[in-house]
């Protein structure tokens, strides 16, 4: 095996392989580094994780020929939203008949994502992948810098990429500080059915002492996500499937009918990380090592989309005119391009989750008022939903 590359990846995630899938077809040698065996890879298992993309991801994905590789008829349009806060009438809804689109975005399993990912990039000849490899570290040498692996070997790399998860070792090791917050609470996430359609419109349930979502996958089925406190989740995973169903049947106020667990129950728990930078010598974070989100407004993997694709067109752009492809201009220009939205989102999801999970009376009271003043005001609620969706450019962001 070579032991130089003019890009080294390391991750083989939806980040890592996506930004792969970007290089396809550029003059450069790029070598994807994954801890994984070959088949977590190539045959992903279903997570329970669904991915609601945005209108500018799926147009990065046609782009990358990897959308034509997901299996449409497991694809489910989103063309409702609606916010509810606990008990109260207060409701926020968007619906894409009021915005001029076919849907507010796609639903999408996300093992079918990282599969499609997976088959895209075994269709280039430019890309090598290494399953069960370990990065120890990288060091900087002026023209190139030395990516070190566990077993003892060196690859040499003009430009190094770290796509290894929100809690990335190598983001650590390169010395890059990262502000991370810990909310204390584990998202369950479960595939239900249910007697009554769901009419492709998702629901975000506010509850106290919990927060309750339903994403509408083809057919009379869900993803039902539910978030409590990590003292409580050991006992929402270990609760039989009758009295589970019960439960959530009943957190519906029974609009969706009976509701079956027809999925695995999985467990994530809620930690949001924010890199505070996203580029070092010859190194670049991307994906949820650079911003790994609170998934309440569904935009970690829509961020890590649209990096991976500013960073892309960056480095194509310089091998068409034959600059450093690991300039420091070139990750500068990276960084500006993609930082300040995501410090937005960031703190912005960070602010909804702080509003929207505190019990407290006066903040009951603040939020009811929020919810009403967006729904009856159409100019905020047009900002919202616009930049939820990404349908359009945002004329009143600069980035």
């Amino acid at each position: 095996m070579q032991t130089a590359y003019d890009i080294v990846i390391i991750g083989g995630g939806p980040a890592g392989l996506s930004f792969a899938c970007s290089m396809i077809g550029a003059d450069v040698k790029v070598l994807v580094v994954e801890k994984s065996n070959i088949d977590a890879i190539a045959n992903p298992q279903a997570d329970g994780r669904e991915i609601a993309l945005t209108h500018l991801s799926l147009k990065i994905l046609k782009k990358l020929g990897v959308w034509d590789l997901i299996n449409q008829a497991e694809v489910a349009p989103l063309k409702e939203a609606k916010v509810f806060d606990g008990d109260s009438p207060s409701l926020l809804n968007f619906k894409s008949d009021d915005s001029s689109i076919e849907a507010l975005g796609y639903l999408v399993p996300n093992y079918q994502v990282r599969q499609a990912l997976y088959q895209r990039v075994q269709q280039a000849d430019n890309i090598t992948l290494m399953t069960e490899a370990m990065v120890d570290n990288v060091e900087y040498l002026e023209d190139h810098s030395a990516v070190l692996f566990a077993d003892g070997t060196t690859i040499n790399a003009k430009l190094v990429i770290a796509a290894d998860s929100r809690f990335s070792s190598i983001r650590r090791k390169m010395g890059i500080p990262a502000l991370m917050k810990d909310f204390s609470k584990v998202m369950i996430v479960t595939k239900m059915e249910h007697e009554n359609t769901h009419n492709n419109i998702a629901l975000e349930c506010f509850d106290y002492g919990q927060t309750l979502a339903l994403l509408p996958m083809v057919g009379n089925a869900s993803s039902v996500v539910l978030t409590v406190t990590t003292d409580k989740s050991q006992a929402m995973l270990d609760m039989s499937e009758t009295d589970f169903n019960a439960k959530i049947t009943k957190d519906f106020r029974g609009e969706l009918g009976q509701m079956t667990q027809s999925g695995e129950r999985h467990s994530y728990p809620l930690v949001a990380v924010h890199a505070q930078t996203f580029i070092a010598n010859r190194f670049a974070l991307i994906g949820d090592a650079a911003v790994g989100m609170h998934p309440v407004t569904a935009h970690g993997f829509n961020l890590g989309l649209r990096g991976q694709d500013i960073l892309a067109t960056l480095i194509k752009e310089a091998c068409a005119h034959g600059q450093d492809i690991g300039s420091a201009s070139l990750l500068k220009l990276f960084e500006k391009k993609h930082i300040n939205l995501t410090r937005l989102m960031f703190f912005g999801t960070n602010g909804i989750v702080a509003l929207f999970t505190n019990d407290a009376p006066v903040i009951k009271q603040v939020r009811r008022f929020v919810l009403k003043f967006a729904e009856h005001f159409p100019p905020i609620k047009y900002l919202i939903s616009n930049h939820l969706t990404e349908a359009k450019k945002n004329k009143f962001l600069p980035f």
